[in-house]
C-alpha cells in the first residue's frame, strides 16, 4: 500500500472563486513537497508556480518508473549506465469537453561505462516501458526518444 496525504488550508475568498490552490504532498517516507494548480491553469496568485503541479507530477512520475526499471534492466544485462538524464514532456490539451495529457515524451540520455550497442539500449528501454507501473496505469502514449551523447 502506497500513501500520500494531501492537504489544503483555507485562504482567500473561496466563495469569490479567489483562494489559494496551494497545498502540501506528504508522503508516507516523511517527505513534503510543495504543490498547487498550474499557473496555466490558475493564475496567479491563487496559484504557485514554484510548487510542483499535477501536470508535472504525472509526467514526472512516469519518467521516473522508466528510468528505475532501465536502470536495473540494463544491470542485469552487464551494462553500467554513469548518468541518465530525461527532459520529459506532456501537454494539457482539451478536445470534446474534456483536458488531459494524452503523450508523453521521454527524452532521454544515457552516459554509459562502456556502451551497448544500439539496439541493446532501445531493448532496454522497451523493456523498461513494459515492466513500468505507471505506464501499465495511464492511457496517455508514451513515446521514448533516445538523445545522443554530444562528444
Amino acid at each position: 500500500m502506497h500513501e500520500a496525504r494531501v492537504i489544503w488550508q483555507s485562504s482567500g475568498d473561496f466563495a469569490a472563486n479567489r483562494y489559494t490552490r496551494g497545498h502540501m504532498w506528504r508522503f508516507d517516507g516523511g517527505a513534503e513537497v510543495a504543490a498547487s494548480a498550474s499557473p496555466s491553469v490558475v493564475p496567479e496568485p491563487m496559484s504557485n508556480a514554484a510548487a510542483v503541479d499535477p501536470e508535472e507530477a504525472f509526467i514526472a512520475s512516469i519518467s521516473s518508473c522508466h528510468m528505475l526499471w532501465f536502470l536495473d534492466f540494463a544491470r542485469q544485462a552487464g551494462f553500467e549506465p554513469r548518468r541518465y538524464e530525461d527532459r520529459a514532456t506532456g501537454a494539457l490539451v482539451r478536445k470534446d469537453g474534456t483536458t488531459w495529457i494524452p503523450r508523453v515524451d521521454l527524452n532521454i540520455l544515457v552516459t554509459w561505462a562502456v556502451a551497448p550497442d544500439a539496439d541493446t539500449h532501445t531493448a532496454l528501454h522497451d523493456q523498461a516501458h513494459h515492466a513500468c507501473f505507471i505506464a501499465n496505469s495511464v492511457k496517455t502514449e508514451i513515446v521514448v526518444n533516445l538523445l545522443e551523447d554530444a562528444p
